[in-house]
């Protein structure tokens, strides 16, 4: 079967498949889920898998994790980085396949001879989660130097990055690269939305890039902040926190933690504030960021340390604060995912 054959080749047993591209929605996309799932179990399915997006694909994953079951959603490259994000966050093991939907379907149908045909991005999927309790930690320089070295990179490489949502993940890699001193980058303002709308060229096939030898060493440990500093400091006088959350997240009306509410003292000015939206995303006038943020109580002059849920919003509000001269900003890794589920770390709402 093609279906078995694509759950070998991403190391799973028998594949079960539900290809459902309809997205239902409200009590009848509840019933598809129930069925699916139910279905899956009543022939002993060790795996429930999908090409949907959207709404029930996070549902499907979601049903399947509750039941036991692991879920596979195949997607396209062109799929946003924050919907492939929300079907991991609900469970998915995501596969990201070059091409469009059509080739996504084509994948979840016919299996694996598919999936050579078309080839894929990555396999496991939690592609920017790492492991444990609290994912969003900074990764190690064994594993940086692995990823590094597959992407040829040396410490001579000029590195740009960007992403397709403004910078929150291209922040997080600049981030990244500065802690172990690779200090050769830069980052395009505005990201794939600035460079689409310049109508620069844009290139639909994949680079092979050849393997190099990245030796990563951590060099400037400063541009992190732990928990356990940042708790100690808290109080501290030309010492600030800033939030990138969003105002309900801070006020403790919305997430996913044990607890909620913002670490005490922290201010709040959520990510997309400093974006401008009628300029494609890019970073917004440096002189209006500087007055709002200083209407905030931060400073340049000030050792600001930021975060969000994960580090991935920070990283672009610790990308706006080096542009902005905050040149003692730093990043907190663990972010609320781990301040937000601990029993000994102080919230204020």
């Amino acid at each position: 079967m093609a279906a078995a054959d694509l759950g070998a080749a991403l190391g799973f047993g028998d594949l079960w498949l539900k290809d459902e591209t309809a997205n239902p929605t409200g009590s009848f996309k509840d019933r598809v889920v129930a069925a699916t799932v139910t279905r899956a179990q009543d022939i002993g399915a060790s795996v429930l898998a999908c090409s949907s997006t959207g709404n029930l694909a996070r549902a499907l994953a979601a049903g399947a994790t509750e039941a036991g079951l692991p879920s596979v959603v195949v997607v396209p490259e062109v799929l946003g980085t924050d919907e492939r994000r929300a079907l991991v966050d609900h469970g998915a093991v995501v596969v990201v396949v070059r091409g469009d939907y059509d080739a996504a379907n084509r994948v979840a149908a016919e299996g694996s001879e598919a999936l050579e045909d078309w080839g894929w991005v990555n396999g496991n999927l939690r592609p920017w989660y790492g492991e444990g309790e609290v994912p969003c930690r900074e990764p190690t320089v064994e594993q940086l130097s692995a990823l590094f070295s597959e992407l040829g990179l040396t410490r001579d490489t000029h590195v740009v990055a960007y992403d397709d949502e403004g910078g929150g993940w291209a922040g997080r890699q600049i981030w990244t690269m500065e802690r172990i001193g690779h200090t050769r980058y830069s980052s395009l303002n505005g990201g794939n939305h600035a460079w689409r709308a310049a109508v620069q060229p844009v290139a639909t096939e994949s680079t092979s890039p050849t393997p190099s030898y990245y030796e990563a060493e951590v060099l400037r440990p400063e541009v992190l902040i732990d928990r356990i500093e940042l708790q100690e400091r808290l109080g501290e006088k030309g010492f600030a926190i800033w939030d990138a959350r969003s105002p309900e997240e801070y006020r403790g009306e919305k997430g996913d933690n044990r607890q909620l509410g913002h670490i005490p003292g922290a201010v709040n000015m959520e990510w997309t504030r400093a974006m401008d939206p009628e300029r494609q995303l890019r970073i917004r006038d440096y002189a209006e960021l500087i007055t709002e943020l200083e209407a905030l109580g931060l400073t340049p002059d000030m050792e600001v340390a930021t975060h969000c849920q994960s580090h991935h919003r920070s990283g672009f509000t610790w990308l706006v604060g080096r542009a902005l001269g905050f040149e003692k900003i730093r990043g907190y890794a663990g972010s609320w995912k781990e301040w937000g589920n601990r029993d000994d770390t102080p919230i204020e709402k």
